[in-house]
């Protein structure tokens, strides 16, 4: 069974940092696609960022680009996202998602979704 687990969201005043992680038991974690992607109240699930099976291809939506960074280890078959500079409006529910595919560009390129982690930010 395949399961992605979130962590490492919380309440950060603005200009703070957190540390997501997501822990993937997919068995071809090392050849999936990554991708981080958020949801505010009332707001549509959009892409935050993404990354090929080697880390070799990075991509970042336009409100998020300085500010965060992906990464990958598959040797332990998890995603981070460091986020940076943080602002009010980041506030959201974060969800890591695999593509087996390897394209990651839009919500229907991923085949399994983690449970989310709450994001918080004070201003």
């Amino acid at each position: 069974q395949v399961q992605l687990v979130e962590s490492g969201g919380g309440l950060v005043q603005a200009g703070g940092s957190l540390r997501l992680s997501c822990a993937a038991s997919v068995r071809t974690f090392s050849s999936a696609a990554m991708g981080w992607f958020r949801q505010a109240p009332g707001q549509e699930r959009e892409l935050v960022a993404a990354i090929s099976w080697s880390g070799a291809n990075i991509d970042y939506a336009d409100f998020v680009k300085g500010r965060f960074t992906i990464s990958r280890d598959n040797a332990k078959k998890t995603v981070y996202l460091q986020m940076n500079s943080l602002k009010p409006e980041d506030a959201a529910v974060y969800y890591c998602a695999a593509s087996l595919g390897g394209t990651y560009y839009r919500r229907t390129d991923y085949d399994y979704w983690g449970r989310g982690t709450q994001v918080t930010v004070s201003s």
